[in-house]
């Protein structure tokens, strides 16, 4: 019996000769789970299993059996901050080196795969899994989850980037189908994929529950073939989400490999039986086959178990904890608190019980828990009270609690009241019904605030709440997210100034719920929902509709300030494909050293089709200690200033003038610039059908349609501006069936074709 399978002249596996020594059953048997987390193995031909297993934001590896949920035990791990607070660090090094260290936990446990990072857009605050998702911005998301696949895969373990595609909302979310048109998924949905995949090349793609416009993902294979594989060039292996394919042929047929968990042999006998009835053809059997076979070597090829120190983890998950917080308010100066003449009361539970991640299956068993009590307890305050003041699952206040709460913060110099969604207000498997903090907490806040004027709010969540109706209530606000392991030192690290806030927000803070996109249209209804804002999410929805927001996205303020001066603008290449250099001074004016975010948007003003206000289209995070000055230079690609032509079915840039803001936020901006670019005549292929508009705007088809009209009876109103204005929107095929137009179809394509080679 072989050990191992015959092996290239390369010294890589001979796939094409293992797959001629395999049956149809054999190859099948590849395509289908062996349990919950691994892929089935064939020992006679030396082909081992290979452990998928939970991440992203930590290793979620149950000791035995398997339950998706997260019911049985898993191994200890380092858990991290959820991809809503590490978004929020804009920071790429971080983020690389975070998926270093998950990469190394999973080689630790034989991990092969670590399922995420999740890069869907939060099409809307509401959505249960936002903890799990990165922004509401594609440039944003693209980036950071590329450094976290390069990070992780640095360590010889594969990603699972995920949920591809348009998985934006958890309700009816194995059965909704997202009615999206080819645009706003080319600009808005599919970016962050795709960045993904060109740059940070993952192993292994996971397609999503839902259908796109009325396809299941798993069975789309536009999306799981043309796009992702011919398109972008993706050279792994698609595997379903867990319980995702619903036709296991078609989804095969569309570029679907393996599917997980195991279906009990089910999905491999349809397969069989497919092929065997000339409906499946072996040829796509061998690819998929191929394709796990190519995962199973790699992953198998990588060095050998080694081991990870948790300490070394613990303290990188506190920087990345700290990076990711972000400071929405401090009035008067309150933060940093001054711990040796400062009496604090700590109040809430959620500073002795912290809430660090998310529910359902990202969940992680850490390897230690920090809570912020008990680090504030040993930062050296004059005196220090704490009253738990709520109960966190509670939406009723517990006058008890509150009473105690309330006499702590009126002894105290300063109070700080931790706050936010308790676990049951957001998770996978169901959307948020509100964006509010529970009623109980929203109480405690206004009676503490009755008796103490430096009352210092600490957020807890994985998603935005909204703060307009309480925030004059607070001094300072510190929205912390789901931080992690060790995100209790983190914020004490924030609050007394060990360490400086650098976090921004990668998600607006909207006044009120009513004002988001998607309300109104959220969560669907009759098994689809409609993108109807089509590309205005975000920033770009509140943009549109002038709508004031509580805070902006890129929003975050720091203990020090920063300058920004002397913008530079070059185009270093010019015409269909240009490239843009920008360059800028950064200074550091304050008493502190932080880091600040410079964020690039670019506006289009006048253009052929509608554009968002701005998008943001590149950013850094640098360092800078007090005094100090860095030259920034961010590069703007073709996509910077292109849009999606549906009718050519490419990317292109309209010619004319760009405006480039260099900010601090969305709603910030420092510096500006405009360029000039030639970009490339856009005109859509001519036919017969196109509006009569289109025609005479094309030197040649006006000209050909000119001649035949001027010699007819159609002639003298052809002549006149007035009716030739109102028919612009005619189909040139329907004025051919007027009455005295001796203009036939055949004439329209042939003269449609000469205009359309004239252009090439």
């Amino acid at each position: 019996m072989a050990t191992t399978p015959e092996t290239a002249a390369d010294g890589t596996w001979d796939v094409p000769a293992l797959l001629r020594s395999l049956t149809i059953e054999q190859k099948a048997a590849l395509l289908d789970g062996a349990d919950f987390w691994t892929t089935e193995p064939l020992r006679e031909h030396g082909v081992p299993s290979i452990m998928l297993t939970d991440g992203p934001h930590g290793l979620r590896k149950q000791r035995a059996g398997g339950d998706h949920l997260g019911l049985a035990d898993s191994v200890p791990a380092t858990c991290f901050p959820t991809a809503s607070g590490l978004a929020s660090s804009w920071n790429t090094d971080l983020l690389d080196e975070v998926g270093r260290a998950l990469g190394a936990e999973c080689r630790a446990e034989d991990v092969a795969v670590l399922l995420g990072p999740g890069v869907n857009m939060k099409r809307t605050p509401l959505c249960g899994r936002n903890f799990e998702y990165f922004a509401e911005d594609p440039l944003l998301a693209g980036h950071l989850a590329a450094a976290l696949v390069r990070g992780v895969q640095s360590q010889g373990v594969g990603t699972s980037v995920k949920h591809f595609a348009v998985n934006n909302q958890e309700t009816e979310r194995l059965t909704i189908s997202a009615e999206v048109d080819e645009r706003t998924l080319r600009e808005i949905y599919l970016p962050a994929f795709e960045h993904v995949v060109r740059e940070a090349r993952p192993w292994t793609v996971m397609c999503s529950y839902n259908r796109i416009n009325g396809v299941y993902a798993s069975e789309n294979r536009w999306l799981l073939t043309e796009l992702l594989r011919d398109e972008w060039g993706f050279d792994g292996l698609v595997v379903s989400d867990w319980g995702a394919v619903n036709a296991r042929d078609e989804s095969l047929a569309a570029g679907l490999d393996l599917e997980m968990p195991s279906s009990g042999g089910a999905g491999a006998e349809v397969i069989v039986a497919a092929h065997r009835a000339g409906t499946l053809r072996g040829q796509d059997i061998d690819v998929a086959a191929g394709r796990v076979l190519r995962l199973v070597e790699r992953a198998t090829s990588a060095p050998g178990a080694a081991g990870f120190d948790p300490d070394e983890h613990h303290a990188l998950a506190k920087r990345a904890a700290i990076e990711s917080a972000v400071l929405l308010k401090n009035d008067s100066g309150v933060l940093p608190l001054r711990p040796e003449s400062t009496t604090v009361a700590v109040l809430g539970e959620l500073a002795r019980t912290p809430r660090y991640q998310g529910a359902g299956s990202s969940q992680v068993r850490p390897t230690r828990l920090d809570d912020a009590l008990s680090a504030l307890e040993t930062a050296g305050f004059a005196e220090l009270r704490f009253a738990p003041g709520y109960e966190v699952e509670a939406d009723a206040p517990d006058p008890g609690l509150a009473a105690e709460a309330v006499r702590r913060a009126a002894e105290s110099d300063v109070a700080v009241l931790f706050l936010g969604l308790p676990p049951s207000a957001e998770s996978e498997g169901y959307d948020r019904d509100h964006l509010s903090l529970p009623a109980n907490q929203l109480d405690l806040l206004r009676e503490v605030a009755a008796v103490n004027e430096h009352v210092v709010v600490v957020l807890a969540g994985g998603s935005v709440v909204t703060v307009d109706e309480w925030q004059r209530h607070a001094t300072a606000i510190l929205q912390g997210w789901l931080p992690g392991q060790a995100g209790g030192g983190a914020l004490a690290d924030l609050l007394t100034g060990a360490a400086n806030p650098s976090g921004r927000l990668a998600e607006t803070i909207p006044v009120r719920g009513a004002h988001a996109p998607a309300a109104g249209g959220f969560a669907g209804e009759h098994g689809a929902v409609r993108y109807g804002e089509g590309l205005l999410i975000g920033y770009r929805w509140y943009d549109a509709h002038e709508l004031p927001v509580s805070h902006a996205f890129g929003e975050g303020l720091s203990y020090t300030t920063f300058d920004y001066t002397d913008l530079d603008v070059s185009v270093l290449e010019d015409g269909p494909r240009p490239k843009v250099g920008v360059s800028l001074t950064v200074t550091n004016t304050g008493s502190r050293a932080g880091q600040e975010v410079v964020q690039l948007y670019v506006a289009d003003p006048e253009c052929s089709v509608s554009r968002p206000e701005q998008e943001l289209k590149a950013f850094a995070k640098v360092a800078l200690e007090p005094g100090g000055s860095t030259r920034v230079a961010l590069e703007l690609d073709q996509r910077a200033f292109a849009y999606w032509h549906g009718p050519l079915g490419r990317w292109v840039v309209e010619g004319g003038e760009f405006e480039l803001r260099a900010a601090s936020s969305s709603r910030s901006t420092r510096l500006s610039a405009v360029v000039e670019l030639a970009g490339e005549p856009i005109r859509s292929p001519l036919a017969p059908e196109s509006e009569l508009g289109a025609w005479l705007d094309d030197p040649v088809a006006s000209r050909l349609l000119g001649e035949a009209l001027a010699a007819g009876p159609m002639g003298e109103l052809a002549a006149d501006p007035q009716h030739v204005r109102m028919m612009r929107s005619f189909p040139a095929s329907r004025l051919a069936r007027f009455p005295g137009v001796a203009i036939t179809h055949a004439q329209l394509r042939e003269w449609a074709e000469q205009a359309n080679r004239a252009r090439r």
